[in-house]
């Protein structure tokens, strides 16, 4: 059984540094739109409202994604709807873990693909969905499916879709006050204040610090993203023992299903970070053009291991699942 210490204590951890990620990319956001705004402008108000500007495009982009997202993930992902008499086990083992998380039964979806895989999606409790594929019923025993039940209602019953999405909304803002400038600049945008135009000192300071930002943001803001992700697998993994009492299924899962050579062909650049795990093989040609969203899986293992006071991995153990992520 997992020590409650440990156990809180990276809930706790993993919860306060998705909240400074996030905060971080505020941060990034609002240092970007007030240095666009002053440098079009030369006036202070011109940074404010470039910000407010550029946060109120990606949430209106964002609101249909927030209503309608869960339908387009699994229609992409050729997810088809099951019950009791088309895929019995799976049906009791969501529902014993949704009792046991203490959230509505969400709706149950299996993908057609022989690689073992697994996502949640959907706005809150109430209007959640699982999907797993085929792969992940014939290779995993009982407990190990629990496990990964369990990590994707934790995704739910911790809103990490609402929070990522927060999180998108202002990535996607901080690409597009990025791109306006740049193009705004190519166009000859811009223009000098009374207060600036025997100097124009400041606006030009600006002018630089923010051709800068509009380079460098974009991608310090997706990697923040990318660190934001990690962080909710984390507390997925955890919040998943809380629920199942039984740590060693998960781990059992992230072994096994790391170390399938099956492709998933239903992931996408799209949908590979709402997997279990991460959906593309380092081996395949298209691991290329993806930045992992997921933890190492020996980490995520050996974080489960300090849970109950274990050793980590032994070294041969983690040659076998090193670079598998």
């Amino acid at each position: 059984m997992a020590s409650s210490s440990s156990f809180y204590q990276q809930v706790a951890a993993n919860r306060r540094n998705s909240f400074l990620l996030a905060v971080a990319v505020t941060a990034v956001l609002a240092a970007l739109g007030f240095s666009v705004g002053y440098a079009l402008s030369g006036d202070p108000a011109g940074g404010i409202g470039a910000t407010a500007l550029a946060g109120g495009a990606g949430l209106a982009m964002s609101i249909g994604s927030y209503f309608a997202g869960d339908k387009l993930v699994l229609g992409v992902s050729g997810a088809a709807p099951v019950d009791e008499a088309s895929a019995p086990q799976l049906m009791n083992v969501v529902r014993e873990m949704s009792l046991a998380a203490n959230i509505p039964m969400p709706r149950v979806y299996v993908i057609n693909d022989s690689a073992p895989n697994a996502f949640a999606t959907g706005r809150d409790p109430r209007h959640a969905s699982i999907a797993v594929t085929t792969g992940l019923l014939q290779k995993l025993d009982r407990e190990e499916l629990q496990g990964v039940i369990g990590h994707e209602l934790s995704h739910v019953r911790n809103f990490d879709i609402r929070f990522t999405l927060v999180v998108g909304v202002l990535v996607g803002a901080i690409a597009l006050l990025a791109d306006f400038f740049l193009r705004s600049l190519w166009w000859g945008g811009g223009r000098r204040s009374s207060r600036d135009r025997d100097g124009g000192g400041l606006q030009a300071l600006f002018l630089v610090v923010a051709l800068i930002l509009a380079v460098l943001a974009p991608i310090v803001a997706r990697f923040i993203q990318l660190a934001v992700s990690r962080q909710r697998e984390y507390l997925a993994d955890v919040s998943a023992v809380e629920i199942t009492r039984n740590p060693y299924g998960l781990q059992r899962a992230l072994a096994k299903i790391a170390t399938d050579r099956e492709a998933l062909e239903a992931a996408n650049r799209a949908t590979a970070h709402l997997y279990f795990t991460n959906p593309v093989k380092p081996w395949e040609d298209r691991a290329k053009e993806f930045l992992s969203t997921h933890p190492p899986i020996v980490e995520r293992i050996n974080r489960l291991r300090q849970l109950t006071g274990e050793p980590p991995l032994h070294p041969s153990e983690v040659g076998a699942l090193a670079g598998l992520d």
